[in-house]
């Protein structure tokens, strides 16, 4: 977390020519957001779609499914990203609903220029593959009642 805004803007520095798309959390995002400063300054064209579900997602997973929903620290009240990324001259949209998801993907990727893809997704969806703790990576969890032994 907090890596993937600046390894973006350096691929995407690397690779001109090419279309780089950062997937990022809501509380990624918040360790970054300096980093659309230097989007700014050097019109780095990145593409940040946002998934955001308002916890910090990795560690609410951790909570609920080992530590009996004892969540702490990890729900979030977001900022309007549109608002920051309009400060910065960065193009942005949310999207809210699936249906608007393809409308929305194809103005972010119709040009070079950086945009950010706010894009509100279940607030407690989990994301696996995910190595629970105590274990090892051979021991990886598929789903939440599945292991990979």
């Amino acid at each position: 977390m907090g890596f993937g805004l600046p390894a973006a803007i350096g691929a995407k520095v690397a690779a001109p020519d090419r279309t780089v798309c950062l997937f990022v959390g809501d509380g990624g995002i918040q360790m970054t957001l300096q980093e659309f400063g230097t989007i700014m300054q050097d019109g780095i064209g990145v593409k940040m779609i946002l998934l955001n579900n308002n916890w910090l997602g990795n560690v609410r997973q951790w909570q609920e499914l080992f530590f009996g929903e004892r969540y702490s620290q990890t729900r979030m009240l977001n900022p309007d990203y549109r608002m920051i990324a309009a400060a910065y001259g960065i193009r942005s949209a949310v999207v809210q609903d699936r249906a608007d998801l393809e409308p929305a993907l194809k103005e972010m990727l119709s040009d070079d220029a950086p945009f950010l893809l706010d894009v509100h997704v279940q607030e407690n969806g989990m994301v696996m593959p995910m190595v629970p703790p105590g274990r090892g990576i051979d021991e990886i969890m598929l789903t939440d009642k599945t292991w990979y032994k």
